[in-house]
C-alpha cells in the first residue's frame, strides 16, 4: 500500500510541477476540447448520456475499448475512426509530457558524503532501512553495495 501512495504524491507533483510548463499546458488543454468535442459529439448524434459520452471519449482516447458501449450511427462511427487519429497523438504527447516530469520528480538528488543518491533509491527499500541518521540535515548508507 505504501507503495501505491508514494506513486499518487510523486503523480501530483509532477502534475503541479508540469502546470509550469507551456508544453503540457498546451496539451492538457487540447486534450480537454478532445474530450468536451466527443462528449457533446456522442451525446447529440448518439443519445447517450453525459456520463456515458465522456466515458467513450476516454476509453477510445487511451485505446482502452472495453466494448461495452459502441456507437450504432454511421455518422458516430466515422466520427470515432477520425476521433482516435486526432486524440491518439494528443492524448500520448500528454502523458509523455507527465511521465517527463515524473521522472525529473523522481531523478531529485540528495547530498551525501561522496555523491549523489537518487530519491527513488531511497523510497524503493521496502521496507528495509538503507540509511542511519547521523544528523538532520545528512543521510548516509548502511552499506554502500546495498545502492547498486
Amino acid at each position: 500500500m505504501l507503495p501505491f501512495i508514494f506513486t499518487i504524491v510523486s503523480l501530483l507533483r509532477a502534475g503541479f510541477s508540469a502546470l509550469k510548463d507551456k508544453e503540457f499546458r498546451a496539451l492538457a488543454f487540447l486534450l480537454f476540447v478532445l474530450l468536451a468535442m466527443g462528449s457533446v459529439f456522442y451525446h447529440e448524434v448518439e443519445h447517450w448520456r453525459w456520463l456515458d459520452s465522456l466515458y467513450f471519449s476516454v476509453i477510445t482516447l487511451t485505446t482502452v475499448g472495453y466494448g461495452d458501449i459502441t456507437p450504432h450511427t454511421d455518422a458516430g462511427k466515422i466520427f470515432t475512426m477520425i476521433y482516435i487519429f486526432l486524440g491518439l497523438g494528443v492524448i500520448l504527447g500528454f502523458i509523455e509530457t507527465l511521465a517527463e516530469h515524473a521522472r525529473k520528480q523522481e531523478m531529485r538528488i540528495l547530498p551525501r558524503r561522496g555523491g549523489f543518491v537518487r530519491v527513488s533509491q531511497i523510497l524503493s527499500d521496502k521496507g528495509q532501512t538503507l540509511f542511519k541518521r547521523r544528523n538532520a540535515d545528512e543521510a548516509i548508507p548502511a552499506e554502500r553495495n546495498e545502492l547498486r
